[in-house]
């Protein structure tokens, strides 16, 4: 911490406005950021016309779904969103839980051996995630944005690291800055956090098409989550 010497004539010392390459700002003090209308628009356009694009591939991944892990296809989460608000967080069930207890609080999945061949690729491919477009049209999230937490994780994080409650500042996304730079499943929170704000601070509608096209690339060669 720093010790700052009061004078009767202080001479100002303003703050840096970037640094190492990040805008800088007080924590405490960042306003809440929803991206405008056109990020609004952008999210119903694109999220309503890959739903409708999509529907047959959602049908063969539920009837497939079922049939290789039984009932229970549409799994749903509650995670945090934008100013921590929670909402209900759609995905293709890959997993099943021991109880709701270890869905709430257990951190990752992604490797285990016991999943089925479906699940798996489901996971690999990121098609589990396709749900999430009915997220962005009700508003719950945007096509890109921080990725949302649950509840019990988002509590851990913003005490532990400096700057990730402020994230909240936008809706959440189905990808984000941190997911393209590579940051997904097992990776750090304090540089996905650090990512998730720079794109805040400097967010606008164009950057939002490039990390989309970037996401669209990552498909082609999908690492998991």
């Amino acid at each position: 911490c720093a010790v700052w010497e009061v004078d009767a004539d202080p001479a100002p010392y303003p703050a840096p406005e970037r640094l190492a390459g990040f805008p800088c700002r007080r924590l405490d003090l960042a306003p809440a950021r929803g991206g405008g209308l056109g990020k609004r628009l952008l999210d119903v356009l694109v999220s309503g016309t890959l739903l409708l694009l999509a529907g047959p591939l959602l049908l063969v991944c539920a009837v497939t779904l079922r049939l290789c892990d039984g009932p229970g296809v549409v799994f749903r989460q509650e995670r945090i969103g934008r100013n921590g608000e929670p909402f209900t967080l759609l995905k293709f069930r890959t997993h099943r839980p021991v109880d709701e207890h270890e869905s709430a609080t257990r951190w990752s999945v992604a490797g285990e051996h016991e999943m089925r061949w479906f699940c798996r690729m489901l996971r690999r491919t990121s098609l589990d995630e396709l749900l999430q477009l009915w997220n962005v049209l009700r508003g719950d999230m945007s096509l890109v944005g921080p990725r949302p937490e649950r509840p019990y994780f988002v509590a851990q994080f913003s005490e532990t690291y400096p700057g990730y409650a402020t994230r909240h500042r936008m809706r959440t996304g189905i990808t984000g800055l941190a997911q393209v730079q590579g940051l997904r499943g097992d990776t750090s929170i304090e540089d996905r956090c650090r990512f998730d704000n720079a794109y805040i601070d400097d967010w606008s509608l164009w950057r939002d098409v490039c990390i989309l096209l970037r996401t669209a690339v990552t498909l082609v060669r999908p690492t998991g989550s």
